[in-house]
């Protein structure tokens, strides 16, 4: 989970009230959050450092709260106080504002871009000011979700300009590295993109991001209407526009390799300092009352969901609740999640226990037990398991583990790693339109390719399943074409006559792209199909 720090007295001061420590742990606890850490930077200082080094550090109280990962608007002061506001009082209306005296700006994205980051969003913050408390919480909040839902700049990337130094429309484009030539932010002198890739593999910050352009063949860069250079995303912004405490207007683009992502960025960059736009939901207080085991009115209920930043209405046959989803809430994807914010709306502790109307004995799934019994016979035949991030909607396993490879690579070889987790798969059948489909993957990374390793491994899974080989009801393999392996060192697995994986020695091109040096094979298949 994020950890948000903020400065005590600030957070009371944009609350309207101050509370005891006691009081503000509970505060956080009734809105579903956690006060991980009562401390100052003094503190901070003197125990990572010592004592010496933290004469002269800011005493100032810092409350450290852990927020949900998925709740990109309470990654600053502002969203905060917003939520613990409206949790208390109202929920607060979003909507798209026209320029007074002017067009609303463009950016225009041209083809170029799709050879390298393909999607761009942008907006326009306008009549800000800034004092030193807001435009740190503004500069911080671009840096947490670089950190978060930007994964490190590789899928958004955000900008931020002052509008008053430039002019649209801009322009969005890739050109070679050799032809885009900029003064970059805090630099005295202008260089080419070649020349700021060389400088930057020093610097101690920007050096983590430069792997994600520079061996393309084409850079990404912004210009406004004059041929200023604004940004060359992700690496750094242009220093002609840059931002101050002066700033009045400001322009936000977002570039993204994910245009979803791309715009939850924006919306949080926008709604932390203005108001925006609505989306709405219809759901039943039924649904609510019967999931969440309660049995209140729907006005209450509507009630309830305004208080979690949900402004809800009831609708005119008395039952159904339409509920209003702000820019703020991309966490917000289902009925199920507006369920859970009126159950944290409600009080878990309030929710009266009860006898379940149903007599059950538990059993484990067949799904889990299968997994489970898998796993301590590929651990018992010479493999590590490795547990790779199962919360993101990943399409392979394979990836994970070539990641767990690199992390790993100094370590004595063969390297022999395996994992059985879910992999998301698109499925429009499902309400959600994907389902969770459980794989075994397996690598092996040594001087030779072990092809008759993971082979090996294959057969043994089948002989633990109770496969013999063959055609028809057993298991075979046959040749197959797929990037991922090296051309004539794929096949794919048949198993009951259907096609469950592959294996093969992975192609040199994705060896390289996870900076591994020697040869690995792979085993890739589904066991649901074994249930």
């Amino acid at each position: 989970m994020p950890t948000v720090s903020v400065k005590r007295d600030l957070l009371f001061h944009a609350l309207g009230r101050t509370y005891t420590d006691e009081e503000f742990d509970e505060l956080c606890f009734e809105f579903g959050l956690e006060l991980d850490e009562i401390t100052s930077e003094k503190d901070i200082i003197s125990r990572e450092q010592g004592d010496t080094k933290a004469e002269g550090a800011s005493d100032v109280i810092l409350y450290k709260i852990d927020v949900p990962a998925n709740r990109y608007d309470l990654l600053c002061l502002e969203g905060l106080v917003r939520g613990l506001q409206v949790f208390k009082m109202e929920a607060p209306r979003y909507r798209r504002v026209s320029p007074a005296s002017s067009e609303p700006q463009r950016l225009v994205i041209t083809e170029e871009t799709t050879a390298v980051r393909p999607h761009a969003v942008a907006a326009v913050l306008r009549n800000i000011t800034f004092t030193q408390e807001r435009y740190d919480s503004f500069i911080e909040l671009q840096e947490k979700l670089h950190q978060n839902v930007c994964r490190k700049r590789t899928l958004v990337a955000i900008g931020t300009h002052d509008l008053d130094t430039i002019s649209g429309p801009f322009t969005y484009t890739a050109k070679p590295p050799g032809d885009i030539r900029f003064k970059p932010l805090n630099q005295a002198k202008e260089y080419t993109a070649q020349e700021l890739m060389s400088l930057y593999k020093t610097d101690s910050h920007l050096r983590h991001y430069l792997h994600i352009i520079e061996d393309e063949a084409v850079y990404p860069v912004i210009y406004d209407s004059n041929g200023i250079v604004l940004s060359m995303p992700p690496i750094i912004n242009g220093d002609h526009s840059k931002i101050s405490l002066n700033t009045k207007n400001v322009f936000i683009e977002c570039t993204a390799t994910d245009l979803t992502k791309a715009k939850i960025v924006l919306d949080m960059m926008v709604t932390m300092f203005c108001e925006y736009c609505e989306e709405k939901e219809t759901l039943s207080a039924d649904f609510i009352n019967r999931k969440v085991g309660i049995s209140e009115s729907t006005e209450h209920i509507a009630q309830l969901l305004t208080k979690m930043c949900l402004r809800s209405e009831v609708m005119s046959d008395g039952e159904q609740i339409e509920v209003e989803i702000p820019p703020t809430r991309s966490d917000v994807i289902h009925a199920c999640d507006i369920m859970e914010d009126a159950a944290m709306a409600y009080g878990f502790n309030n929710i009266p226990r009860t006898t379940p109307r149903t007599y059950t004995i538990a059993n484990q799934l067949p799904l889990n037990k299968l997994s489970e019994l898998l796993r301590q016979d590929l651990a018992a035949a010479g493999f590590t398991e490795a547990l790779t991030f199962a919360l993101v909607a990943r399409t392979t396993l394979l990836s994970g583990l070539l990641k767990t490879v690199a992390a790993n690579r100094k370590m004595p070889l063969p390297l022999r790693l395996f994992e059985i987790s879910d992999v998301v798969l698109k499925d429009e059948s499902k309400d959600v339109g994907a389902r969770n489909n459980r794989r075994l993957c397996a690598v092996y990374y040594n001087k030779s390719p072990g092809f008759e390793v993971i082979h090996g491994l294959m057969d043994r899974v089948m002989q633990l399943l109770e496969i013999k080989p063959g055609q028809g009801n057993g298991y075979h393999i046959q040749a197959a074409d797929d990037s991922t392996f090296f051309p004539g060192r794929c096949a794919e697995i048949f198993a009951c006559g259907k096609s469950i994986g592959r294996l093969g020695v992975l192609h040199p091109d994705v060896i390289n792209r996870f900076e591994l040096t020697m040869p690995c094979s792979a085993l890739d298949i589904d066991i649901e199909h074994f249930l």
